[in-house]
């Protein structure tokens, strides 16, 4: 007999099948990122942000359909690592947003609780890319709903879903051309399917899907996060308290009246950011659904800074051992990994240094427990790696803290921001200041292979020695000194003055040193700074200014 219902034992199941057949294929996804470096990849983090939501799913001990599936969407976004993982949260999010309250649903009502999802996750990313797992979910949902109308029941609409997830996989080159230069398909989009074929196991173990089969080629592809355009000078936000707060609503009204914008919460409390040109006709239009509070807005055309000098300001010892300082009105959560980078945020006037990076993406609950850990009532987050930035944007909507994202993209970013940092003053009037100073540092990075691999006319053999310039692949050899040379040599050709080199696990001082030398033989009259990072993966992270 065909099911036609999804109860809660029956999600709590098929949630469980998923998580399981991605961890099973992780490493498949993993190892088959056509980019070689070491890097925090998404089937690892889509693995770690299900094993999150099973063990909520599991300590919340509940029966009914709709707190099976919150218990879920609040698992998977305190547990979201890198964007993919984050993503995927808001999935289950809008999926169980759909399926509130209720103890029971038809397959049509999943299908519709599909499309909530997808609805929900393309609200939570700024400038959504097709051809990702965006793009792989919405088809997916489509083909649901489809199947639905026609009067299939829960399984028929589970395949039919699977199905169409699978042939928009294929497509995705078509819509992303670095996927198409690599000849590859998304690797968000192929843990999705692989999601959808553990329910379709977890429905019916018996159909088959257990065989063999040869796992796709794919690419981890980065959402990125751009400043906003300068036509909406002033940076708003706040949260609305009240009771059935319509965050729906409120975003479709806002998203008229300037842009990066971000609406999220629950129906107790939403927060509200947006650019626009007018705050007083934001607030006026929000304070109708509630009251407001911790509210923050800013000029940015009136923000200036003196990056210069305040990027060359020796920062201060620390202090000495004594009792827990009183509260204060801004703290500094950083993401970092390795010790040496760790003591420098600290010095720098970092509250919390979270470890994590490249190899490992930390979760968003990890940065929640950061920010509720410092006695401030604003925190600045910043998480010093692409794939970090998505998941440190929910940080703000988990707790009751004003939290607010400098999205630095590496470690020198992140050491710019932090001298760019004045804390006497609010957080709304030193934002810009720190977005600014991230900017103007350009990164290098010199790592390893860790397969082989063929990015444009270079090959790559496993165990090369990789040069990178802001994120992509500029040089390789086989001696992390010599690359660092050569990557040096071509960040220079563009100026800067100012050049920091921080040298990571196996590399001696000594070897450390000799780059010095060899930049103040090169390049006379450039002012260079050696710090040991202690960073694992990296032999060398560089910033030029």
């Amino acid at each position: 007999m065909p099911v036609e219902y999804l109860d809660g034992n029956l999600l709590r199941q098929l949630v469980w099948s998923g998580a399981r057949r991605l961890e099973a294929e992780k490493g498949g996804v993993d190892a088959l990122n056509v980019f070689p470096v070491p890097d925090g990849d998404t089937g690892t983090n889509m693995a770690l942000t299900l094993a999150a939501a099973c063990r909520e799913m599991e300590q919340a001990k509940a029966d009914s359909l709709g707190e099976v599936a919150e218990a879920v969407a609040r698992g998977s976004l305190m547990g979201a690592r890198g964007n993919s993982g984050v993503i995927l949260s808001q999935l289950y999010r809008g999926f169980a947003r759909a399926l509130e309250g209720k103890q029971r649903v038809t397959a049509a009502e999943v299908a519709g609780a599909l499309a909530e999802g997808v609805r929900t996750a393309y609200r939570a990313v700024m400038k959504p890319t097709e051809g990702t797992i965006l793009t792989v979910s919405r088809d997916a949902a489509r083909a649901a709903l489809e199947r639905a109308r026609a009067g299939g029941a829960l399984e028929a609409v589970l395949e039919t879903a699977h199905q169409a997830a699978e042939a928009s996989l294929q497509r995705t080159p078509d819509l992303l051309p670095v996927l198409k230069k690599a000849g590859v398909v998304d690797a968000g989009g192929q843990g999705f399917c692989l999601i959808l074929r553990g329910w379709l196991e977890g429905l019916k173990v018996d159909r088959g899907y257990g065989q063999d089969r040869s796992p796709a080629r794919v690419v981890e592809f980065e959402l990125t996060e751009e400043m906003a355009d300068i036509r909406y000078p002033y940076d708003t936000e706040f949260f609305i308290k009240g009771s059935g707060l319509p965050a729906d609503q409120i975003r479709d009204q806002l998203a008229r009246w300037g842009d990066s914008l971000i609406v999220v919460g629950a129906a107790e409390l939403v927060k509200v950011h947006v650019h626009t040109d007018n705050p007083g006709r934001v607030l006026d239009y929000c304070v109708r659904q509630g009251p407001l509070t911790e509210i923050v807005i800013k000029n940015m055309r009136e923000q200036h800074e003196s990056l210069k000098n305040a990027a060359r300001t020796v920062p201060p010892p620390p202090l000495p051992p004594g009792p827990v300082p009183p509260a204060k009105a801004v703290g500094i959560v950083a993401v970092a990994s390795g010790e040496g980078l760790d003591r420098i945020f600290r010095s720098l006037g970092a509250d919390e240094v979270v470890q994590g990076g490249q190899t490992m993406n930390p979760s968003t609950e990890e940065i929640v427990s950061a920010v509720n850990r410092i006695p401030a009532e604003q925190v600045i987050v910043l998480p010093n790696n692409k794939n970090i930035i998505l998941a440190a944007e929910q940080v703000g909507s988990l707790t009751e803290k004003g939290v607010h994202v400098v999205p630095t993209r590496s470690v020198p970013q992140g050491v710019a921001a932090m001298l760019a940092w004045q804390p006497e003053k609010p957080a709304a009037e030193t934002l810009g200041a720190m977005a600014r100073a991230g900017r103007a540092v350009r990164t290098g990075e010199v790592t390893y292979a860790v397969r082989d691999s063929r990015l444009g006319e270079m090959e790559v053999r496993r165990g090369d020695v990789l040069g990178l310039l802001e994120g992509e692949m500029a040089v390789k050899g086989d001696n992390p000194e010599a690359v660092a040379r050569d990557l040096l040599q071509g960040m220079l050709q563009a100026g800067g003055e100012f050049i920091t080199i921080y040298y990571g696990n196996g590399v001696t001082g000594d070897q450390a040193a000799g780059l010095v030398d060899w930049l103040g033989a090169e390049y006379p009259g450039r002012q260079v700074e050696l710090h040991d990072g202690g960073q694992p993966v990296y032999f060398y992270v560089i910033s030029v200014e």
